[in-house]
């Protein structure tokens, strides 16, 4: 006990407290300085945070409510949105930074940016091989007039292009802008990178909301230039056998046809088309599906938390970023409108006649876009089944938009 009474002496005379029971000798040092001195730091962290940063906290937490809640492409917007609040913190450790007496240390995040996005495209282009894997183009082999419709819904692309110049953006930015109307995301992000643009995060974001946002978008713009009449027409599916040979064959004739036309396309076609020749070669079934299902989740997951780089605050919190999502969105309804108005054309020198949403169809939007026009028709009328007619009109959307992001890579550069 004299021992326990001497060491409480001891201690008060130093300044500390003493703890513990007779026979315990533990001496536990009160530092109130070191306390302060946390307290202070956790505040300055706090009083770091800029109006901007909040904003993107914001818009981080609405990515992952679509995501989780409204169950908008979730394996996107689910990374993007938590990629977006993490990129804005304060002397985030996930994006480089200098620290006094260490030197520079690489955060993650960008170091994946850099590596995967910025010095190779590989992220956005290893994702065709699984969006390739997915797509069955039996039903656009066996009416090749649906190409056509995959060609006319790119339209909006080059209208929101002619926009955005119009409003003062610079031509490779504005490129990248009108590839929007595509609905195809990892294009959008290609094209995008690659020109160097200043906006590739709203590009994304953008690009990817868009796409989620089809269901509610393309009847609007769809009932814009159709009446009831119109959206009643049946088309009779009468499909034509498609061999083996001509599947396989297809994506080899395709990348050799679009490689010699665009070559700046061919990693773009070259990449889906491999996915589909995976698919239809019967002989790799396994690969077949881990394309489909773990190559394509794993990689859109590593995209999504990948591109949130970009959605730094000082980069994202601009008027050009809402300039950009109105552009985008008319990009989107026009390219819509454009199928559409493509198919009413045809249809005045046509017998039989098509139903002009088979040309909404047209987008990228795989295969959210056909899914609506077949429920639009069966709402109309509930004998008429346009599925298999705007699946066709669909994947042709995918072979139009990867040539769309490919020509455009060719053309924008000369003009630079």
């Amino acid at each position: 006990m004299d021992v326990y009474l001497a060491r409480r002496k001891t201690a008060a005379r130093a300044g500390v407290s003493w703890q513990g029971a007779p026979g315990n000798r533990i001496f536990m040092k009160e530092n109130k300085i070191n306390r302060r001195n946390n307290m202070e730091f956790l505040w300055e962290g706090v009083m770091a945070i800029t109006p901007q940063q909040v904003v993107m906290y914001l818009i981080g937490g609405l990515l992952i409510w679509l995501a989780v809640k409204k169950e908008y492409e979730p394996a996107l917007l689910l990374p993007m949105g938590f990629g977006a609040i993490m990129v804005n913190l304060p002397l985030s450790g996930v994006i480089n930074q200098v620290t006094e007496g260490i030197g520079e240390t690489q955060g993650i995040i960008q170091w994946l940016f850099e590596t995967t996005i910025s010095a190779s495209e590989a992220l956005p282009i290893l994702l065709f091989i699984g969006i390739g894997a997915m797509i069955d183009f039996g039903p656009l082999l066996s009416q090749p007039i649906m190409f056509l419709f995959g060609a006319a819904a790119q339209f909006g692309i080059f209208f929101a292009i002619c926009a955005a110049s119009l409003m003062g953006f610079e031509l490779r930015d504005a490129a990248s802008i009108g590839i929007i109307g595509a609905a195809d995301g990892p294009t959008s992000i290609l094209v995008s990178q690659i020109m160097h643009s200043n906006y590739v995060g709203a590009i994304a974001v953008a690009a990817y909301s868009y796409m989620a946002l089809v269901p509610i978008i393309q009847p609007f713009a769809i009932r814009l230039v159709t009446t009831k009449k119109e959206r009643r027409i049946h088309m009779t599916y009468s499909p034509k056998n498609v061999s083996k040979t001509t599947k396989i064959a297809f994506p080899i004739v395709v990348t050799i046809i679009v490689g010699l036309i665009s070559p700046a396309s061919v990693a773009l076609v070259g990449f889906l088309m491999f996915g589909n020749l995976i698919r239809e070669c019967g002989v790799l079934p396994a690969l077949s599906q881990t394309a489909q299902n773990e190559l394509a989740n794993l990689i859109t997951l590593l995209l999504g938390i990948t591109i949130s780089f970009s959605m730094r605050a000082d980069a994202f919190v601009r008027v050009d970023t809402l300039l950009i999502m109105g552009i985008g969105l008319i990009a989107f309804i026009f390219d819509t409108i454009g199928g559409v108005l493509f198919a009413k054309f045809m249809n005045l020198f046509l017998k039989t006649k098509i139903n002009p949403m088979i040309g909404a169809a047209g987008i990228s939007a795989f295969p959210m876009s056909s899914r609506v026009v077949a429920k639009m028709a069966l709402k109309e009328d509930n004998q008429n089944h346009l599925l298999m007619h705007a699946i066709g009109a669909n994947v042709s959307g995918q072979i139009g938009s990867v040539i769309a992001g490919g020509i455009l890579l060719y053309l924008v550069p000369l003009f630079l």
